[in-house]
């Protein structure tokens, strides 16, 4: 019997063991997953830090939105441990300039402010119409489920990730090194995170392939977990 490919899952801010439940389940015959947590680090080189501490010497590395940003930065640290990379529903820019980071701050403070003063759950549930396509808005089990993920975290955790989103640095210099499979997988309906920008990813990583998920916006492996699921099963294919 075939050895699994040792997979390691990165949440996105706010995000846990719950947002990839579909895939470490589906990808069990396959792939000896694991998902993995930041602690309250506040910027990406420490979570890939984290990350990289507790990682088998090689293994495949799949990150959604922030965990993509961290799945970057450990390919800028250990390039030669990733034997594949899923990069889903993320972003790899820096700030275009000092006006947009101070935008970015504001909303950063507000964010934490409506978490101080109505809670995680609140914030969730304002939140999640703004990470999940329209349709899937119906599906009460599907938006309590994102909901719950959600206030599970701490307003400490939001603070850390929100200002680790803040302090980003732009990673383009990075994609053009990747050399490694790479699945670059959008959300049709994605707003924060739209298909152009994987697109432009995926021009700049050698050996990468894009996947847009119809019928889902942000959260695409609990939106829609069996496309998903099976893009990452053509994606481990290749290692």
């Amino acid at each position: 019997m075939p050895r699994k490919v040792p997979l390691v899952l990165l949440p996105g801010m706010l995000c846990d063991g719950a947002f990839w439940r579909a895939q470490t389940r589906d990808l069990g015959d396959i792939a000896d997953c694991r998902v993995a947590g930041y602690g309250l680090a506040h910027d990406f080189d420490t979570m890939a830090d984290i990350v990289l501490a507790t990682a088998p010497q090689s293994f495949a590395l799949a990150g959604h939105s922030m965990g993509g940003r961290v799945a970057l930065e450990i390919v800028r640290r250990a390039p030669g441990r990733v034997r594949a990379l899923a990069l889903v529903a993320t972003d790899y820019r820096g700030h275009l300039s000092e006006e947009a980071r101070a935008a970015e701050a504001a909303r950063r403070d507000a964010i934490l402010a409506k978490i101080a003063a109505d809670g995680m759950e609140s914030f969730a549930r304002g939140w999640t119409p703004l990470v999940m396509a329209p349709a899937n808005m119906g599906d009460a089990a599907l938006v309590e489920d994102v909901v719950a993920m959600m206030a599970r975290q701490s307003p400490e955790a939001a603070a850390a990730q929100t200002l680790a989103g803040l302090m980003r640095r732009d990673q383009t210099d990075i994609l053009p090194t990747i050399s490694c499979p790479t699945l670059v997988c959008a959300g049709w309906e994605d707003k924060l995170r739209p298909v152009s920008i994987h697109r432009e990813m995926a021009a700049l990583v050698p050996e990468s392939r894009l996947a847009v998920i119809e019928g889902s916006a942000h959260m695409i492996a609990m939106e829609r977990p069996d496309a998903l699921t099976a893009e990452m099963r053509s994606w481990l294919a290749r290692v």
